[in-house]
């Protein structure tokens, strides 16, 4: 199956990349299980071009949108991350990531490509759990994190131009394990804005 629904996206979704294995727990719950070798990142330096880890998305249903997450991953390998992913086109996508750093500390990454990946890493995390946030305008985009979903960081403010098939989502990725698990619980999706991004309110 490419298409499912979850309860608290208003529309359905679909994947690009399927996963090795997913599941939606009771609770509404999202598991996705990526395979060996898997990612999104376009190498500024030319050396090569990922494309392949499994994304479920959908297409947003308002203009300007808040999505936010509890993300938990069975960090294992370098790399290894649960991912919120905004998808334009294959040279034109962002992804706020919780990732497993090369000193093996969960972390918050940001990665912005335009033809290129611009790659930022930020804050360590302790622990396997983290809340991930992206806000949407005509214009803007927003990424915040948060350890309980009542104050929120910012991580990046930025634009990835005129957006005419944006697409908005869950990821998983093993960029050089063998696999990687990443659960999206207490999602939530609503139109709005936020009334400050620095404050993140």
């Amino acid at each position: 199956m490419t298409q499912f629904t979850l309860p608290a996206i208003p529309v359905g979704l679909e994947w690009k990349n399927l996963p090795l294995d997913w599941k939606i727990e009771p609770d509404g719950c999202l598991s996705i299980l990526a395979g060996a070798k898997t990612d999104w990142f376009i190498d500024p330096g030319g050396s090569s071009v990922q494309a392949n880890a499994p994304t479920a998305l959908f297409h947003p249903p308002d203009e300007s949108f808040i999505l936010s997450t509890r993300v938990m991953v069975d960090f294992a390998s370098t790399f290894d991350a649960g991912v919120l992913h905004l998808y334009e086109s294959d040279s034109r996508w962002a992804k706020l990531c919780f990732e497993y750093s090369p000193q093996r500390r969960p972390m918050i990454v940001s990665v912005v490509t335009r033809d290129f990946s611009d790659d930022c890493n930020s804050v360590e995390i302790t622990g396997q759990e983290v809340y991930l946030r992206l806000t949407v305008t005509s214009q803007t985009i927003a990424f915040h994190y948060s350890l309980d979903a009542a104050y929120w960081n910012l991580v990046r403010y930025f634009t990835l131009g005129k957006m005419e098939r944006l697409q908005v989502g869950f990821s998983s990725q093993s960029p050089t394990g063998q696999q990687c698990r990443a659960r999206f619980s207490e999602i939530q999706y609503r139109a709005g804005v936020l009334k400050d991004y620095r404050s993140g309110e």
